[in-house]
């Protein structure tokens, strides 16, 4: 597994996204720097604009533990609130199996691997996995 200092993989160039314009890509910039800061491994951005009204982008992310999920969803939020983001709604951090932060134009998804790789968001968003690329899809890999 690759941590979020090493290699984040997503779907739109974090440049790209923060040239589109909106609060989202100041946001977007924010949460992969906190998961970053986190130590969250397998970040993959996903982006949602004309696939569905819920989000701008959807962002998912593993930590090695219970304990590593807990904590890299408090990090965050304590983060993100410290930027003056508002109105942050957090699902799932009594058990820490998958904690869900939707921090409104961005969903932001922190599992425990083995849940992860069982509710596979990537495939039902059209991502491809991290380290499971075809050959023939495009993915972006920046360094941060």
């Amino acid at each position: 597994m690759q941590t979020g200092n090493e290699v984040a993989k997503i779907g739109v160039p974090v440049n790209e996204a923060a040239r589109s314009g909106g609060g989202s890509s100041n946001l977007l910039e924010q949460v992969l720097h906190g998961l970053d800061d986190a130590k969250a491994e397998d970040i993959v951005t996903i982006d949602l604009k004309g696939k569905s009204s819920i989000a701008d982008t959807l962002v998912i992310a593993s930590g090695r533990s219970q304990t590593h999920v807990g904590a890299i969803a408090e990090q965050l939020m304590e983060k993100l609130k410290k930027y003056g983001h508002k109105g942050l709604s957090v699902e799932g951090l009594p058990h820490c199996d998958w904690v869900l932060l939707d921090a409104g134009d961005i969903i932001i998804h922190i599992f425990h691997p083995e849940l992860r790789a069982f509710y596979d968001l990537e495939k039902m968003w059209g991502a491809s996995p991290p380290g499971d690329q075809q050959p023939n899809q495009r993915e972006h890999v920046f360094r941060l």
